[in-house]
């Protein structure tokens, strides 16, 4: 009989081909040869699906979290596994869009809550709050909505003060507003002076949470019209820090630094140490006084907070300290201070619309520098201690928001008596609950995120 032809192979196809022997195939070696042919088939196939399974898991490893590792330059994050060292996944919250989401900022009652006046916007008559329906949308991940008792679990025992100028007011009475929705609190201290809220406190005490604000616009020694506004001009002492919150800094375990508008006030500087003066800006009439600018004063006042918070002023404190530094909120005074007309904008920039002006993109990128600086002296000096400092990246999603500021609303019933020709209008804060909320949005997620 003739030799049996080969299994015909076809294209691509894997199987065993038995050898023929010359003489006819007894029924055994056929048998053999069809379990041959099944087992190697079998063996492929598990085979081929170890490598997928292997290829699936070392590349896209189940559960693992995306790292983000954050931009110094604000550009888009990149992406990186997280590794095996215990570091949780970090998110840039500063690249992104605002999306609508009806509801979202509608958290508390702005007249609920201890907040400025000027700030309560719908109290006073604000007709269109569309405001209130958007949401920040990072570019790379989700930001939770705020969450009380997230916050309180995070800060429990401790000390939140907010130190600088009336954005870090802003901020702080935010915070307060979110937490008021969940809980009670006591107004500890407040300006003896019914209009003034330079320095407040209010506590929480079924959680033992303290937020205090401390107005220090400097962050430096400073009087003049910080201390009354119908003076002309300030004097700033570089080489030391305002008394009040630099007298408290110890009892402080979660500090943010908010700064930046007052830079462009007329200011003279002094050396704290002689009194001489030794620069100013936008200041007339000054013989022999260069015009040192905004920037270089701006850098070395934050320097020397954080050397006083996380370097060695903050001598030998052993409980754990958080600072986070807020980037600069640009404000929206698209014409005149006092025009009725100006920041009357009712929705937000649209991603690309508007971009962040030269100044508070240099005001941005020092914040971002001496804030990695200060963490490289701290890690440098106590191999990482308990304390951590942290960037609150808002320059971005707060210029896309024209709409959020009070305008003419800072003022109860605005038009009631008609149309005024001149009115001040706040194009600079805020309105509660508004855009600043999402400021402590990230905040918790600081807090609640694993030291870097």
């Amino acid at each position: 009989m003739a030799a049996r032809e080969p299994p015909r192979q076809g294209h691509g196809a894997t199987r065993l081909s038995c050898p023929t022997p010359a003489t006819t195939t007894t029924t055994t070696t056929s048998n053999l040869c069809s379990f041959l042919n099944r087992a190697v088939s079998a063996w492929l196939v598990c085979a081929v699906l170890s490598l997928f399974l292997f290829n699936l898991l070392w590349f896209y490893p189940v559960d693992a979290p995306w790292n983000v590792v954050i931009s110094g330059e604000g550009k888009r994050p990149s992406m990186a596994m997280a590794g095996g060292g215990g570091e949780e996944a970090r998110c840039d919250y500063s690249e992104g869009r605002w999306v609508a989401a009806p509801g979202r900022a509608r958290r508390y009652n702005g007249t609920a809550c201890n907040v400025k006046e000027s700030e309560r916007c719908v109290g006073n008559g604000r007709p269109d709050t569309g405001y209130l329906d958007w949401r920040w949308q990072p570019a790379s991940c989700e930001l939770p909505a705020f969450d009380v008792a997230a916050f309180v679990g995070a800060a429990r025992g401790k000390h939140v003060a907010f130190v600088g100028d009336s954005m870090a007011r802003n901020q702080a009475e935010s915070l307060v507003c979110l937490l008021a929705t969940a809980f009670p609190y006591t107004l500890v201290y407040r300006d003896p002076h019914p209009r003034e809220r330079k320095f407040w406190r209010w506590a929480f005490p079924a959680h033992n949470v303290t937020v205090s604000v401390y107005w220090a616009p400097f962050l430096a020694r400073s009087t003049g019209k910080t201390d009354d506004y119908r003076k002309p001009r300030n004097d700033v002492y570089l080489g030391a820090l305002a008394e009040r919150w630099s007298a408290d800094a110890d009892t402080m375990d979660v500090v943010v630094i908010s700064q930046g508008h007052w830079f462009w006030i007329p200011t003279v500087y002094h050396d704290a140490a002689t009194g001489e003066v030794v620069g100013m800006h936008n200041v007339t009439g000054l013989k022999n006084t260069g015009d040192i600018g905004l920037f270089a004063p701006y850098r070395r006042t934050l320097r020397m907070a954080l050397e006083r918070l996380v370097g060695s002023g903050a001598g030998n404190r052993t409980r754990a300290r958080t600072v986070v530094v807020a980037t600069f909120s640009p404000s929206h005074f698209e014409k005149a201070w006092d025009d009725p007309t100006t920041c009357a904008r009712t929705r937000p920039y649209d991603d690309g619309e508007k971009e962040v002006g030269a100044d508070e993109r240099e005001l941005r990128s020092i914040a971002m520098e001496e804030v990695a600086a200060a963490a490289a002296r701290r890690g440098a000096a106590a191999g990482g201690g308990e304390s951590r400092v942290e960037v609150l990246d808002v320059t971005k999603l707060a210029t896309m928001r024209p709409d959020g500021h009070p305008g003419v609303y800072m003022h109860r019933d605005p038009f009631a008596r008609g149309v005024p020709k001149r009115l001040q209008v706040d194009c600079l804060h805020f309105c509660l609950p508004g855009p600043v909320d999402t400021f402590n949005e990230i905040l918790l997620q600081l807090l609640i995120s694993k030291r870097r």
